[in-house]
């Protein structure tokens, strides 16, 4: 099997169909990397893109996307719910197959010399790739979001790795990007019966890893002999957190960043803001994967809730699969597509032959967003079938 990795850029445009058209054409263009999914959000203003193939080949696709985010996107313009810094914000390097976390550490590091020395874009390494501890933490870079960049820039301990350290027209209007190598990130959002972004916010202090203030009895923050804010931890490891109002679904949300799904697995995630929403008289109403999910999640998910119920967990695996689907709430916003939303079905749905698909999946690719198939393939199978006509009326 050669070697695969994941790229997932986030750009800080998520109304303009035009503009992200015109990125996602730029990736296709590239040979050898497969776009598995597009997420748009017009209240965060943030498109989330993933796609996959051989290294060389991504670290192609995500330069000539960042390419053209920075021509696209003016960040001294951009207004949304989600925090940014730069037109592309954040563009992650994943391992996925036959590839280790320190080939993508080196990768992430072409990409971002590549983008800081021919794009003229800052550009900070986070993740496994960072060159310190503080830079390690995406939150930490990106503290202050674009309105804070110009002065975080004056520093000399936030001089990027690459790219300039001037808050020239043109950074004022790229802003910076964040590149790296990271473990898979499910980002998860969890839907409230509240229009109230307060009391969604209130959960994700809860259940966040990095938790909340520590506060005295008048109320006051507890700060440490060094003055330090204390800190009360959440409920949950590997978690951020924050509370939103997302107008464009009239729903308050709990969104989440599941950083290591194998210590805390979405089901939990999920189960833990039930039992935390219960508390302060909320209902959880179902919730919105953003991008995609490796498989054994929603495996794994679809066995916790069939053991809750006494069942055995030895169904077929899309059984199991659609079980996590309908615990979770996945249908509430809009319907679950396991084909689109589970990397493995992803990548082979994306490679696997149209001659040998059934009629229905046939049908359902042509229905797509996918390049193929096009005109040519369903002429194919039009003379294909016209054919068999005449053969059977000579018979």
């Amino acid at each position: 099997m050669p070697k695969i990795v994941e790229c997932v850029p986030n750009f800080s445009e998520g109304r303009n169909q035009s503009a992200l058209g015109a990125i996602k054409d730029v990736v296709h263009k590239v040979e050898g990397v497969t776009l598995l999914d597009v997420d748009p959000g017009a209240d965060t203003n943030r498109t989330v893109f993933t796609f996959v193939g051989e290294p060389q080949c991504v670290i192609e696709a995500a330069f000539q996307a960042i390419k053209k985010a920075s021509e696209l996107i003016d960040m001294s313009a951009h207004a949304g719910a989600h925090p940014r810094m730069g037109a592309t914000d954040v563009c992650p390097i994943i391992p996925v197959a036959e590839t280790s976390m320190d080939e993508c550490v080196e990768y992430s590091k072409i990409l971002g010399k590549r983008v800081g020395e021919e794009l003229g874009i800052p550009v900070f390494l986070y993740g496994y790739s960072a060159s310190t501890p503080e830079r390690k933490n995406l939150a930490n870079i990106r503290k202050g979001e674009y309105e804070g960049l110009e002065e975080k820039l004056r520093h000399s301990e936030w001089k990027p790795d690459f790219g300039p350290s001037q808050f020239s027209a043109k950074v004022a209007r790229t802003g910076a990007t964040v590149i790296g190598a990271r473990d898979f990130l499910i980002a998860w959002n969890v839907n409230l019966n509240t229009t109230d972004k307060k009391l969604a916010n209130e959960i994700a202090l809860n259940i966040r890893e990095g938790g909340r203030a520590k506060r005295d009895e008048k109320g006051n923050i507890v700060k440490d002999a060094s003055g330090t804010t204390v800190k009360v931890a959440g409920t949950l490891k590997n978690v951020k957190a924050v509370g939103w109002y997302i107008e464009q679904y009239g729903m308050a949300q709990i969104s989440m960043n599941l950083e290591n799904y194998k210590i805390t697995p979405p089901h939990a995630a999920v189960e833990e803001c039930r039992k935390q929403a219960e508390k302060i008289g909320l209902v959880v109403t179902g919730s919105e994967l953003v991008g995609l999910i490796p498989k054994d999640a929603m495996l794994e998910a679809g066995k916790f809730y069939l053991e809750r119920m006494g069942k055995s967990g030895g169904f077929p695996e899309r059984f199991v699969i659609d079980i996590a689907v309908r615990s979770l709430g996945l249908n509430e916003i809009c319907k679950f597509d396991m084909d689109k939303k589970i990397v493995e079905y992803a990548i082979d749905r994306k490679n696997r032959k149209l001659a040998s698909m059934t009629v229905t999946a046939f049908a359902d690719e042509l229905s797509s967003d996918s390049m193929a198939p096009g005109g040519g393939s369903v002429a194919a199978l039009c003379g294909a079938l016209c054919s068999g006509l005449a053969s059977m009326v000579g018979h």
